[in-house]
């Protein structure tokens, strides 16, 4: 079993910055493909990056792509979000996921059977 903790959130202005960490423990990631989801209030949660096991490929939501940037230290069984040119529309809890089989799907939540219990992004405007 693999655990997932978010960590990073909180509230900034409109284009400030923030960076999210995803601390992984129970066992090692680095086979894994992993993803960071969002789910504003009263919204569907929504896919905003995802990496590949070695740290490649990297996809990402048309909302966040060119602002956003995933990366990931297997080292440190860690995977982070860097995001920039924050807007009041990224408002929402960020949830961190594992994906074992690395499929093709990475843009679903069913593709990933792990989950962190998310950290709150507030963005005033």
């Amino acid at each position: 079993q693999v655990q997932l903790l978010e960590s990073g959130g909180g509230l900034v202005q409109a284009g400030e910055s923030l960076r999210l960490s995803c601390a992984a423990s129970g066992r090692t990631i680095s086979s894994y493909a992993m993803g960071w989801f969002r789910q504003a209030p009263g919204k569907e949660r929504e896919f905003v990056a995802t990496i590949g096991h070695n740290g490649t490929p990297t996809y990402y939501g048309t909302s966040v792509k060119g602002r956003f940037t995933i990366s990931r230290d297997n080292a440190k069984n860690t995977v982070y979000l860097q995001m920039n040119s924050l807007k009041y529309a990224d408002t929402a809890v960020y949830y961190c996921a594992a994906d074992p089989d690395s499929g093709s799907y990475y843009y679903t939540d069913d593709e990933y059977d792990y989950w962190g219990p998310g950290t709150q992004v507030t963005v005033s405007s």
